[in-house]
């Protein structure tokens, strides 16, 4: 095998790609063995039971588990680009609204921090600010696991809450907008193009989610930078605020590779639209558009671009959104794909 030749760690970058994709086929071929071996297992309990030996219900069981091992690698499948496999930085900002705004924006917070977990993924709150009463004004979670950019980028858009808000006096029914972000986290094996002659850096002093780290000393920091669209020439500040921890370098190089991130994003986000002119006759994406709805009353979810809803709310705002995204991605994730 190639990773096991002599001089194959000389180069650690060139030697830890390569093993990524090693493990990235090794998946692949994990799940196509579970499928095939799920398969095999609905048609004995299918032939057992024409010899009465197993229940309906047992055939039943078998078939449902091998249908949801096929769709899992069908869905999948629709991953294909390179920036699917990658980890993400998901970042929430609340919309206009002051206090109801802040805690809808909280709950989102919440909602993919249940995600996570649910899925096993890590994730680490690079910035975290407070609302004025309750709830957060934004917040960024770096977030580690399989395909982790691939699955959260049908989360970019604008999150509608609707609900009789605990915070007005009269008990009215209140609208609340809340904007997902989301963009591929990069590594060291990615080239990115950064001008370090247009980055300048501010520190402050940092108070996270929990409290703990009062403001003391000037950890968090904050990078701006002057981009200009090489394709447009428009220009625009890109801002930036870390605060994950209390060391003011590592905060420093937390921000420069969260910098990265939206910068090959950018050129991500060209090629697509670039492909769309192409493709005019295909439906498409608008990334920046609202996308979701909340009605706590009428206990729905609904996604607008696939029409899927569900009507378990708390479920969904525990983080039970596979759904939505499973909707999402095999709707246009093939399409993208290409």
């Amino acid at each position: 095998m190639r990773t096991q030749a002599p001089g194959f760690w000389d180069d650690q970058k060139a030697a830890e790609a390569q093993m990524k994709k090693v493990k990235d086929l090794k998946k692949w071929v994990e799940l196509y063995n579970e499928v095939h071996v799920a398969a095999e297992e609905t048609q004995n309990a299918f032939d057992f039971y024409k010899e009465e030996i197993v229940t309906e219900e047992e055939v039943d069981t078998a078939y449902a588990h091998a249908m949801a091992l096929i769709e899992d690698l069908e869905l999948r499948n629709m991953l294909r680009n390179e920036e699917d496999h990658m980890d993400a930085v998901l970042k929430i900002v609340a919309g206009a609204g002051g206090t109801e705004a802040q805690d809808w924006a909280d709950m989102l917070f919440r909602m993919y921090q249940r995600w996570c977990e649910r899925r096993g993924y890590t994730y680490s709150i690079s910035n975290f600010q407070e609302g004025d009463t309750v709830g957060v004004k934004t917040a960024s979670i770096e977030i580690h696991g399989d395909m982790a950019y691939g699955y959260l980028k049908s989360e970019n858009g604008v999150h509608r809450l609707v609900r009789v808000s605990p915070y007005n006096a009269q008990g009215k029914r209140m609208t609340s907008f809340s904007s997902v972000f989301v963009v591929p986290l990069v590594d060291d094996s990615i080239e990115v193009n950064v001008d370090v002659s247009k980055i300048s850096w501010d520190t402050f002093r940092s108070s996270g989610a929990g409290g703990q780290n009062v403001n003391k000393v000037e950890s968090g920091v904050r990078l701006r930078y002057q981009f200009t669209d090489p394709y447009t020439g428009e220009q625009e500040e890109i801002l930036i605020e870390n605060t994950e921890t209390r060391d003011q370098p590592k905060n420093r190089e937390n921000a420069m590779r969260q910098l990265r991130s939206i910068l090959y994003d950018k050129e991500l986000q060209h090629r697509l639209a670039e492909r769309d002119k192409v493709e005019a006759a295909k439906k498409k994406i608008e990334w920046g558009s609202q996308i979701r709805s909340y009605v706590f009353d009428d206990r729905r979810v609904k996604d607008h671009r696939t029409n899927y809803q569900s009507s378990n709310v708390q479920n969904v705002m525990d983080g039970d959104i596979d759904d939505f995204i499973k909707a999402y991605l095999m709707e246009f994730g093939g399409t993208e794909a290409k």
